[in-house]
């Protein structure tokens, strides 16, 4: 990491700064220097992230105990010792100068608004260790002679500025456009003042300095006079009365990043941009406010002093003389300056490498909310079609926005209106570039956490993100595949954890699929007497337990009730307190295990029957005439051979049965002994009851012949069918009924095609009505018509009755009621609208195959216990609770989660931590009743930026998603939306108030682990459930207000926030991946590939341009006009580029619990539409915001909570 790169937002690298108004300036980055040579660039390492985590809160060093910046920048003292030169360069010395990404158009420079060749002198001081360093980010390290002051600090200059006066940078540069220098006086009135001031931007001395170090940027040298007291400084927004000076330089505590750093500024040659974020706004996406700067220099308005807040300008007042006239052209007096030694830094104003801090408001701006597109860094120039993504990191160029014209409606001028035939500059927009990106976090945690194990041992350490691929070694805690937390440092008290409103919760997904690099859970037998617990709190033996008096007994780790070891489990302790045979028992030195049940766990005190299978298939003219019927009873001939089982080389012992139905039912005896299959019919769908209890469930193996004939037939039988009704109350009793009668749990795989309007119990009407979208009666279409199913689903949880619908509908179906039994016996909805055979079978059998071959448990009851001080309160998932602490899932497969939320009862201690152990008792598919165990220890804290420091931003989402997803049950979308967006501000409100250190109010600063919170909630808001677009369904959402209820950490992230790949920079030779670009339009190249997942649906987004090679590679096509936009899969072509292309996809296809349906969409296309809706950071068609707007919307809801 070279520590010479410029935070990205400082834009076009090597743009001059614009010098005080009147006087000239000391020249750095492109200024042409006398000594021989024009340097027009600094060394630049390409676009880097703007954004860089600081060294952990809390601990606060000297000024460059952070990390190095991490983006490119100008070198500080480039021309060596004592020869930089004063005043703007000539324009000649304005060459732009490529990005590694792509070209600057040098004819956009005056539209997108000159931008300073290092940070920009508004803003906010630097507020962290880490902006301390990026602050003199101008320093090269290494490629200069080092000053006597100490590395980088260039030695002053007599030519420097003159560090007292500070000046207002709402005027217009006073350079015209051209070589020529213009320093015109200005009227006296003018002046305001003649204390010294704070050198505009240099950050006021902190109240108390770092801890045995100098104040920051005091370096060795002659002493200044110490910088007045906070309260008389001169504050650096005049909205504010200087006893609030608005920019402390207190670092925060160290990760706060903080992003956005500074306004547009301009440079010499450039007119200025007033501040944008100077006005408060609507967040409604509209224009963002700027005013038209001048390009000409201008008489300067009147300036007030400094105890009056002046609301048009921004900034300290003009500089003036000891005569008190603003200094002519020349080399400014050299005033000393409190706590800033040598040349000012280049970093006036928050470095823009600046982690989290978004958008400075600017000195002189009305109190009030950001305006809606905050001040970030300039818009770049703007460059032919879509700019490439660099490497997923900020680098970008980014051109002016299109539409954004003129002032802002009512908004005041910061300056003389400009002769009229200067153009003004085109209005600026919050780079999308300089606020935290979701791919350069994804990055960076692949990079750090990647490459070596995940060692559980340590309480309370944060996991890689889900997206960074990694082994787990379980050493005490489960596995992060198993639960994650959304904070792994609770608040001690439920005070703090109230002040917060970050939600304790945790994700658990108890019979997760690990990866074949990682063992299973161990499995622990105890023989008759069963596993060990606590006597009081019935906790299981783990890790957590505390053997004492020798062994003899132990103390639980969750209520602390002493209990006597088991004779048979006695073991002596070694010197440390340790049981000796602590390694050898999964139970006393892993995170997570099972055990074997005895039949006291069993219910009826019974040993379970093998469980069952039992297909109900939907014969209705629908399902036969779109050929679903067909397809099942050919699908089920092979596989029948692959149900679940234990151990791979022994038959599964489940039984099957099967039923076929449409206004009546069909049962059908598949006795080994049959020559020939027996049908017999239930007409008397009011009262269900199973016709036959022999032959009904049968083995595979013994009866497959019969099985084979019956399949064969069933098709051939229902062929010629005309009866469009169909029932789905009694399907699901009949299942029930024949599991009763079998006395086993089982799983019914019910496949349904329309709704069911035939008179029988469970009979509903259509009740579809877009006409309540949007109002208060919205929720009812969540809530199911009837309260049969409830019931029913009821007494399907207390036989171990699971069931999964697939549905094929045409129309309105009515998920939302359907879906009631599924979700609450632990199964699973598919639903495949307007199936066809021929597009739609693929995906279909991928999903019933998974479905069936997945390992499950069966009739299963979870209960999580937790030490003293917090309990379980709520739970989020498909599955039923009669009491308030017993999940019973009657299946529970290895994609189920369960979310679980803590609150405290107690206060929780910072030395024990918080425990929480999760047993879950199943009937596994070979019919054993075992107990599997998992355990999770986090840290508890007294301090909230302890808390800020260990949370997890994907599995807070995770948790809120499933929070407003069942709150839109009960409350209008609008109120659910407004909810979330409140409690995320008060999230991060609390950190601003708690953990940053002061900084001004237009600063957005985020935590460095939940930059991301607002980029992912917007995600949320947006999402079909709760801001559907016109065209999505009633029953689509429904669908995916269930399955979303359920979803794991991973899977609700690709949910949220796709993953967009640019097939078109692959790698045919290695297997890496390229990087991920960000969801946004802007990002693609029309000379592009992209491949976008979502978890549930494959686009790829073939761009216009496309090279001829590539779609040939990919398609088989010579040119864009001939690519089939209708294939559903890639053809097969021998060359590397296609193979590597479809093992990528089949690589995504075999991560997720759904097949992912391919859809080729050709840019311009119909379908780019639907494709669109899936790029989350823009703007979406039924008014959700693009990010950037969020992002000021979220700050203008901290601003006032803080006020």
């Amino acid at each position: 990491m070279n520590v010479n790169q410029q935070p990205h937002m400082a834009s076009p690298y090597g743009q001059p700064q614009s010098g005080y108004q009147g006087y000239q300036q000391t020249g750095y980055g492109n200024q042409h220097v006398p000594g021989g040579y024009p340097t027009p660039y600094a060394p630049y390492n390409g676009p880097a992230s703007t954004y860089q985590p600081g060294p952990p809160q809390g601990m606060r060093g000297p000024p460059t105990s952070g990390p190095p910046p991490v983006s490119g920048t100008q070198a500080y003292s480039q021309f060596g010792q004592g020869d930089t030169q004063n005043g703007p360069p000539p324009m000649a010395a304005l060459q732009q100068r490529p990005s590694v990404s792509q070209q600057y158009t040098h004819g956009t420079m005056q539209l997108s608004g000159p931008q300073s060749s290092f940070n920009q002198p508004f803003g906010a001081p630097p507020t962290s260790m880490q902006q301390m360093t990026n602050q003199m980010s101008g320093m090269q390290i290494g490629s200069t002679v080092p000053s006597p002051a100490g590395p980088g600090y260039a030695p002053p200059t007599v030519s420097q500025a003159s560090a007292s006066a500070a000046y207002t940078p709402s005027a217009p540069s006073s350079f015209a456009p051209s070589s020529a220098v213009h320093s015109q006086p200005l009227p006296p009135d003018s002046v305001a003042q003649t204390a010294p001031q704070p050198f505009y931007g240099a950050p006021p001395t902190p109240p108390q300095p770092f801890p045995g170090a100098a104040p920051p940027f005091s370096a060795a040298g002659p002493a200044q006079p110490p910088a007045p007291p906070l309260g008389s400084q001169q504050s650096f927004s005049q909205a504010h009365p200087p006893s609030q000076p608005q920019f402390t330089s207190a670092p925060p505590p160290v990760s706060t990043a903080s992003y956005g750093g500074p306004p547009p500024t301009t440079q010499a040659s450039h007119p200025r941009a007033p501040p944008l974020t100077s006005q408060p706004s609507t967040f409604s996406g509209g224009p963002p406010p700027t005013s038209s700067p001048s390009q000409y220099p201008q008489p300067m308005p009147q300036q007030p002093p400094v105890s009056q807040p002046n609301p048009f300008h921004s900034g300290p007042p003009q500089p003036t003389t000891a005569a008190g006239f603003p200094p002519q052209g020349g080399p400014p007096l050299r005033v000393p300056h409190p706590g800033v030694q040598g040349p000012p830094m280049t970093s006036q104003g928050p470095p823009t490498s600046q982690t989290n801090h978004v958008a400075p408001p600017q000195p002189g701006m009305l109190p009030g909310p950001p305006p809606v597109n905050m001040a970030g860094p300039p818009a770049q120039p703007s460059m032919q079609g879509y700019p490439p993504q660099q490497n997923g990191a900020f680098g970008q160029v980014r051109g002016p926005q299109p539409g954004y014209v003129g002032q802002y409606p009512g908004q005041q001028s910061y300056v003389a209106q400009p002769p009229a035939q200067a153009p003004a500059p085109a209005p600026k927009r919050l780079d999308p570039d300089s606020i935290p990106s979701p791919i350069q976090v994804i990055e960076d945690d692949k990079l750090n956490k990647g490459n070596e194990p995940f060692v559980t041992g340590v309480r309370g350490q944060v996991p890689p993100l889900v997206t960074t691929k990694f082994q787990v070694k379980d050493q005490g805690n489960a596995s992060p595949r198993f639960i994650r937390c959304t904070a792994y440092n609770m608040p001690c008290t439920s005070d703090m954890a109230k002040q917060s409103q970050v939600p304790l919760a945790a994700v658990i997904k108890p019979l997760a699929t690990l990866p074949l690099d990682e063992n299973g859970p161990y499995i622990v037998d105890h023989g008759e007497s069963g596993p060990i617990r606590c006597n009081r709190c019935k906790a299981y033996m783990c890790p957590y337990m505390q053997f004492i008096e020798g062994g003899r007994r132990f103390q639980c780790g969750f209520c602390s009730c002493v209990t006597e070891v088991p004779p048979h489990y006695f073991q002596h302790l070694d010197h440390t307190g340790k049981r000796v045979d602590c390694y050898d028992r999964p139970e006393l030195s892993m995170g997570s295990y099972e055990f074997l049940a005895t039949v006291d766990y069993c219910k009826n005190n019974k040993i379970p029957q093998p469980p069952a299978f039992i297909f109900l298939i939907d014969v209705s003219y629908n399902a036969v005439k779109n050929g679903m019927v067909a397809i099942v009873c050919q699908e089920l001939k092979t596989l029948l051979d692959y149900l679940p089982r234990e151990n791979p080389n022994v038959a599964s012992n489940i039984r099957v049965g099967f039923v076929t139905y449409n206004k009546v039912l069909h049962f059908y005896n598949v006795k080994a002994s049959l020559a020939q299959p027996q049908m017999m019919v239930v007409s008397d769908v009011a009262d269900m009851f199973v016709p036959l209890l022999d032959g009904f469930l049968v083995n595979v193996a013994e009866s497959r012949v019969v099985i084979e004939s019956l399949l064969d037939q069933i098709p051939d039988m229902f062929a010629d069918t005309r009866e469009t009704e169909t029932v789905f109350g009694p399907v699901i009793q009949a299942g029930l009924e024949a599991l009763k009668a079998a006395d086993c749990a089982g799983k019914l795989f019910v496949f349904h095609s329309s709704l069911p309007i035939a008179e029988a119990p469970g009979k509903l009407k259509n009740r579809e009505d877009k006409k309540l979208v949007g109002t208060d009666k919205e929720k009812s279409l969540f809530q199911a018509q009837v309260s049969f199913y409830s019931n029913l689903a009821k007494e399907c949880v207390a036989q171990g009755c699971c069931v999964d619908l697939f549905l094929f509908p045409n129309q309105y179906v009515d998920v939302a009621t359907l879906g009631v039994v599924p979700t609450s016996t632990g199964g699973s909805i598919y639903k495949y609208t307007y199936f066809q055979g021929q597009a739609d079978q693929e995906r279909f059998l991928n999903d019933l195959r998974k479905d069936v071959q997945k390992q499950m448990g069966f009739d299963a009851v979870m209960r999580v216990r937790t030490s003293t001080g917090i309990r379980p309160t709520d739970f989020f998932g498909s599955f039923y609770m009669s009491n308030t602490t017993d999940v019973e899932l009657a299946g529970l497969d290895c994609d189920k989660t369960v979310t679980v939320e803590f609150k405290h009862d107690d206060k929780l201690s910072e030395e024990t931590g918080a425990l929480m152990q999760c047993a879950v008792l199943y009937t596994s598919c070979s019919g054993q009743r075992r107990l599997r165990v998992h355990n999770m220890a986090v840290n508890c804290c007294t301090q909230l930026a302890d808390l800020y420091r260990n949370c997890e931003t994907d599995t807070i989402i995770n948790y809120f998603a499933k929070y407003a997803y069942r709150g839109v049950l009960n409350n209008p979308t609008k109120n659910v939306r407004d909810s979330l967006i409140n409690q995320c501000a008060q999230i991060l409100a609390c950190y601003r108030k708690n953990c940053a250190s002061p900084s001004s109010a237009g600063q957005l600063i985020l935590p460095e682990c939940m930059k991301l919170l607002p980029v992912y909630l917007n995600c949320v808001l947006k999402s079909d459930i709760l801001h559907p677009g016109a065209d999505i369904s009633l029953d689509d959402r429904a669908y995916l207000r269930q399955l979303v209820s359920a979803m794991d950490v991973a899977e609700s992230h690709a949910f949220f926030y796709p993953r967009l790949l640019p097939v078109h920079k692959l790698n045919v030779e290695g297997n890496a991946l390229p990087v991920a670009v960000r969801d946004s339009e802007e990002r693609l190249s029309k000379g592009g590939v992209y491949l976008l997942e979502t978890g549930l649906n494959l686009f790829l987004w073939v761009g216009a341009n496309a090279q001829q090679e590539l779609l040939q590679n990919i398609f088989g096509a010579p040119a864009f006009s001939q690519i089939d936009p209708n294939m559903t899969s890639l053809p097969i072509l021998d060359n590397p580029y296609s193979k590597r292309l479809r093992e990528i996809i089949e690589s995504f296809r075999a991560q997720r619990s759904r097949y992912m349906k391919l859809m080729v969409v050709k840019q311009e296309d119909k379908l780019e539409l639907i494709f669109k809706h899936f790029l989350v950071e823009d703007k979406n068609n039924s008014g959700g915001a693009s990010y950037v707007d969020f992002l000021c919307h979220m700050h203008k809801e901290i601003r006032q909570l803080l006020s």
